[in-house]
């Protein structure tokens, strides 16, 4: 059986190799542009279709982004982008700190709680 990756995986290391791709020096300034518009695109909380919208949400992030990559792939000379698709492949199967994840999340609930706590001292 042949060694199939998901879809969001090869966007995922797809999205890190145009990351890559954008702060290297050899890339012409226009593809950095570009780039830099997908990679804004991909981490931006705004999209064209909100994600909250059954099947729509998802499919403006689905059609877009990797639109953008291969845009962003035609601009950039192949070695170069190879180069740094295997740079992110090899990123992406570096194992996972599950202590990593639960202290951001433990921050993160600290954060709202504190914000909790100072909003409510205002109602007080």
């Amino acid at each position: 059986m042949a060694n199939r990756q998901s879809f969001t995986h090869r966007i995922r290391v797809e999205a890190h190799a145009v990351w890559l791709a954008v702060r290297d020096p050899r890339t012409p300034l226009f593809a950095k542009l570009v780039g830099l518009l997908v990679a804004a695109y991909a981490l931006s909380p705004i999209d064209l279709i909100p994600d909250f919208i059954p099947v729509l949400g998802l499919v403006d992030d689905a059609i877009l982004i990797p639109a953008g990559v291969w845009l962003f792939e035609k601009l950039v000379p192949a070695g170069l982008m190879a180069e740094h698709r295997a740079t992110a492949e090899a990123a992406s199967q570096r194992p996972v700190s599950k202590w990593g994840i639960a202290i951001v999340i433990a921050l993160w609930a600290l954060i709202a709680f504190v914000v909790y706590e100072f909003l409510m001292l205002g109602y007080d």
